[in-house]
Order: structure tokens, then sequence, then C-alpha cells
């Protein structure tokens, strides 16, 4: 997993703007703080997409930046992303987990229609992106 820098910021009462200084033309908008990892989550998965593989620049690089410093001097902040590349290959693993817990997960899985696995899947995504 890797983490990415944005750069949040907001005018007045409009939407969170979300921008990477790693990748050029990679931005998002979230309504609320809270929406922010869920709209960083999405623009990272577009943007590799079609773009090639960067490396996240370390903080101190960023911080030198004068386009991060000038928005830094306006109010902005920056916010580690967690990101995790796709890759659709499926691997099959051996987990150990409590009885009590793996029947309340094949409930609920099972009431969102969902497998174990699936569901397993997307509480450890959730847990590590926040999305």
């Amino acid at each position: 997993m890797r983490y990415y820098t944005a750069i949040v910021h907001q005018d007045g009462d409009s939407a969170f703007g979300l921008t990477f200084p790693d990748l050029p033309g990679c931005f998002a908008a979230a309504d609320s703080w809270d929406a922010i990892p869920a709209a960083a989550t999405e623009a990272l998965d577009l943007w590799f997409e079609d773009q090639p593989d960067v490396a996240p620049a370390p903080l101190d690089a960023i911080r030198q930046r004068d386009d991060v410093a000038a928005v830094l001097a306006t109010g902005g902040v920056l916010l580690p992303v967690p990101y995790i590349p796709a890759d659709t290959a499926v691997e099959r693993v051996n987990v150990t987990l409590e009885r009590g817990l793996l029947r309340a997960i094949d409930e609920t899985a099972k009431g969102r229609g969902m497998t174990r696995s699936a569901f397993l899947a997307s509480a450890a995504r959730r847990e590590l992106v926040g999305a």
C-alpha cells in the first residue's frame, strides 16, 4: 500500500477540493470532510486506470514545492491518502476467526447478498483506506 499526499482546500462554503501534487490532473471534490477518503480513493483509481505507475514523493519534498506552499498559506492542508493498486487476481487464503465473529460475518454477508469473501474484502478495504 502506498500513501499519496493530497492537498485539501476549501473556498468559503464550497465543497472540499483535493489535488495530488505527484499526479498531474488527479483531483476530487467532497461535500464534507467525512466524504474525503472515498472521493480521494475514487480519484486515485481513475487516475491510475490510464496513467503510468508513479511512486509517491516524500512529504518533505512536497512541502518544499512553491505551488504547495502557496495553497498551504491560504489554509490548505496536506492529507496522506492510502492507495491500494487495483489487482483483480484472486488468491485463496486460510484465515482463522472466532466462531461467533464468523457467524456474524456470514449472517451480515447473506443479508447483503454477498459472499463471505466479498464481505471480508470490502471490510478490509474500508478499514485500510477509509472508503
